[in-house]
């Protein structure tokens, strides 16, 4: 029996999770709060091409695997950074949006032509001749969760491992 001026808990709980949705649409740090930041995990890194000539370029490929541990669905973009090899800043990283199942993952193949500078040779030499190297990528991106809200992440250190392959020259 539901007494005159009184709602049932289910409609009061349902009311209030609604209102709570609304207001962290319009207020991003709450959002923060709420949402559980989409993780970036290298799979493998392989630099596929070396040409030293004018421009000097380095290409390399990473497999990404993005992992979502929130209940939505995500579509993450604008994932902007910067590849760091042995410590040094070899080059920006633009990756093409990417869906992520709600509680699940996706793999991503990024492409990248980086610039080989002066400073660089010799790293990217030790590459192609098979020598690990440490690597990161720091970065920024931004997750839209439908009616959750679009909140931005970063800069932060989105992935980082040991560069190692056979090598592609002697």
């Amino acid at each position: 029996m539901i007494l005159p001026g009184r709602l049932p808990l289910p409609v009061l709980l349902t009311a209030a999770l609604l209102g709570s949705l609304l207001s962290l649409s319009s207020c991003a740090p709450a959002l923060q709060r709420v949402v559980k930041v989409p993780t970036f995990t290298v799979q493998q890194t392989r630099l596929t091409g070396l040409a030293l000539g004018s421009p000097a370029i380095a290409r390399v490929t990473i497999k990404l695997r993005i992992d979502n541990p929130n209940p939505v669905a995500a579509r993450l973009a604008n994932i902007n950074g910067h590849f760091y090899l042995n410590g040094a800043d070899v080059g920006t990283v633009n990756l093409p949006n990417i869906d992520v199942p709600a509680r699940g993952s996706a793999l991503q193949d990024a492409l990248l032509e980086l610039p080989v500078s002066f400073q660089t040779t010799a790293i990217w030499l030790q590459v192609a001749r098979g020598r690990e190297m440490p690597y990161r990528v720091d970065g920024t991106f931004t997750a839209d969760f439908g009616a959750l809200g679009q909140p931005s992440f970063g800069p932060y250190t989105l992935a980082q491992g040991l560069f190692q392959q056979p090598a592609i020259l002697p």
